[in-house]
């Protein structure tokens, strides 16, 4: 081991290493990792240290935290860099900032900011990472009254593809931080962020889960019930096949059943009056929605909290015609056999189709809906559910947006930005890392 790794305060695994299984484990098991070595950085120091390390050694870089964004197997051609351990928050609650390491949750920064009744964009699963949400151009259970967490940002404190720290600002960087705020992760290794906080004692939300069988019915309400919403309020809804597992509660457990997801940043009240049509459509199975604290925000989605293999894409939609709930319900719809987990439909709008002051490179403010499938593989659907996610996105693509949300979907970026924001980004990734160090979990079209 080079001088250049004997410095680090972290920890080096390699292949055959104790630690070593376990460090290259990411939140989605069926991509297996294999790098040359892993590199569990404890500061910024580390991470520059293990980026000058992969340059000497002929190495890429692929940086992880979770591992939620991860999409595609790591070789031995590459250092696997993981940020979990840069977890420190610190929330300035006069200015209404707070600063991130890259190994934060959600769930962590929610804790930290709530009890001064403040707020950040985060994403819909406790566990996932705020900082490769971030640049990744996420949104939350909140999206349409807080909008993208990219246009929250302040500043990143980086480490660029020559192994140098640097911060990161509209007025230092302007290219670099425009990259980063929607971009991706192949521009700089973010080790921290400071985003603005909103005021936010608390959230009204929840789930409302009704029969599968009830699902033309409650799909085609919610279709035409979501776009007379403020934007205040935020809702999705998904089509779940949930497994037999014992920790799901009874009423929920093995069944099939249609998903309603709201979070209002309004008053309880005037949520109740807006989600009453709804509840009025079908039986309702379980209801959890009413007052919450922002902690509780991942109650809205439910997502798994453990890892599991699965695959999953998706799309933008410029709109939801009948013809398109039709076309989901004929393949994922009552009396219909699928490996499927879950089929969703998101609206979007609201604070999402707001640009931010300063230029940020989070793509699809335009769309109407998103659609999100997915299914885990595992016995004895694996080997259909690949087709079966494909063919979701493929039912509803006459109903496609013309630019696609970046990082959601899994898929080739050709169509994710408008020709010159991909010229830019292209652009600022050739400055910033003219031999392809930096190895993201999506990387920019050639």
């Amino acid at each position: 081991m080079t001088s250049t790794l004997d410095q680090l305060t972290g920890t080096v695994h390699r292949p055959g290493d104790p630690g070593y299984p376990a460090a290259v484990t990411g939140y989605n098991l069926a991509v297996v990792h294999a790098p040359a070595l892993v590199v569990e950085a404890r500061t910024a120091g580390d991470v520059a240290a293990a980026v000058r390390y992969a340059a000497a050694e002929g190495l890429a870089v692929t940086v992880q935290n979770t591992g939620h964004g991860a999409r595609h197997p790591v070789g031995a051609d590459t250092l696997l860099l993981r940020t979990g351990a840069l977890d420190d928050v610190a929330v300035d609650p006069v200015g209404r900032t707070v600063t991130v390491g890259a190994g934060v949750t959600s769930g962590q920064v929610a804790a930290a900011t709530a009890p001064h009744g403040l707020a950040m964009v985060a994403g819909s699963a406790p566990s996932v990472g705020v900082v490769g949400m971030t640049v990744g151009g996420g949104m939350g259970p909140l999206a349409r009254a807080l909008g993208f967490a990219a246009d929250r940002v302040r500043s990143f404190e980086v480490v660029t593809a020559d192994g140098e720290q640097r911060h990161v600002s509209a007025g230092s960087e302007p290219d670099l931080f425009f990259a980063l705020r929607g971009g991706g992760g192949g521009f700089a290794v973010v080790t921290a962020l400071t985003a603005d906080l909103v005021e936010l004692p608390g959230f009204w939300g929840g789930a409302v889960f009704f029969p599968g069988a009830e699902a033309a019915a409650v799909l085609h309400a919610w279709r035409t019930w979501a776009p007379t919403l403020p934007p205040e309020v935020t809702t999705s809804i998904a089509l779940l096949r949930l497994p037999p597992l014992p920790q799901l509660p009874p009423p929920l457990r093995g069944q099939f059943l249609v998903h309603l997801r709201i979070a209002s940043t309004g008053s309880p009240a005037d949520g109740e009056a807006l989600l009453a049509p709804m509840r009025a459509v079908a039986p309702v199975v379980v209801d959890t929605v009413g007052p919450r604290p922002y902690t509780e925000i991942g109650a809205v989605h439910l997502d798994p909290e453990e890892p599991a293999p699965a695959a999953d894409s998706g799309c933008l939609l410029g709109g939801l015609p009948a013809e398109a709930v039709d076309a989901l319900l004929a393949l994922a719809g009552p009396g219909v056999e699928t490996s499927l987990l879950a089929v969703e439909l998101r609206q979007l709008g609201g604070a999402l189709a707001v640009h931010p002051a300063v230029p940020d490179a989070v793509s699809g403010r335009d769309a109407a809906f998103s659609l999100f499938a997915v299914g885990v593989l595992a016995p004895p659907v694996a080997a259909q559910v690949p087709d079966a996610v494909r063919a979701a996105v493929a039912a509803v693509a006459p109903w496609r947006s013309g630019v696609q949300y970046a990082f959601a979907c899994g898929q080739d970026l050709t169509d994710a930005w408008s020709p010159d924001v991909l010229a830019r980004l292209q652009q600022v990734a050739r400055d910033r890392d003219p031999h392809g160090l930096l190895r993201p979990a999506q990387p920019l079209p050639a």
